[in-house]
């Protein structure tokens, strides 16, 4: 029997947290205390060993997984049982021990459920952290950046990237029009060649008849 009052947190069925100081605490009839006449499938469903501002805590919770339709509870349990179907009331009890009961504030349970869950991100910080947080492209020139306001780089280009891809293409195939016209001016030329050296012979011959 414990010698002073043990501090319990009762969770109706809506999700409602009440603290409730229990003088003469026995685990076996804590389901009176939850609003149960008999305490059948009603047990301890899990017990958590956290740490909390450097102070070690053993927290069970006591509850019923049989009941009535339209009897759930509503609260959200942090994991394991964060799945399982409640009934009716459930109880929160807190030990530094196995043996040594403590009493368990809705503060401390706060800070016991948010360090269970891992803890959780203050969104309405987070959006005034980003307000605040500097353009990091506000010193950069506008001529380095695209027209939507991107840092041009290897995989950011400007929406009319493909316009310059088809000037390219068709310079390309200008390129391969005015190849085709030099090979037919060399083509000219080894026509020149072949009658110069004809001329050459040509003056041979004439010089060996003399």
């Amino acid at each position: 029997m414990q010698e002073e009052p043990v501090g319990v947190l009762i969770v109706d069925k809506s999700g409602a947290i009440k603290p409730l100081n229990i003088q003469e605490y026995k685990e076996d009839e804590l389901y009176k205390k939850c609003g149960f006449k008999k305490p059948d499938y009603f047990s301890k469903q899990h017990e958590w060993a956290v740490k909390v501002d450097k102070k070690k805590y053993m927290v069970s919770v006591f509850a019923k997984t049989e009941g009535k339709a339209n009897t759930e509870n509503k609260y959200d349990f942090p994991p394991p049982i964060d799945t399982t179907l409640f009934f009716g009331s459930c109880a929160i009890v807190c030990k530094l021990s196995p043996t040594e009961y403590t009493a368990l504030s809705v503060s401390l349970w706060d800070k016991i459920y948010e360090k269970l869950f891992g803890g959780f991100e203050d969104l309405a910080a987070t959006c005034v952290e980003d307000d605040l947080e500097e353009d990091e492209l506000s010193g950069v020139p506008a001529n380095k950046k695209t027209k939507d306001g991107y840092l041009k780089d290897g995989f950011v280009v400007d929406s009319d990237s493909g316009d310059d891809e088809k000037e390219y293409d068709s310079s390309e195939s200008s390129d391969e029009v005015g190849g085709t016209g030099s090979d037919e001016e060399e083509d000219d030329d080894e026509g020149l060649i072949v009658e110069d050296i004809g001329s050459e012979l040509s003056s041979e011959e004439y010089d060996t008849d003399e």
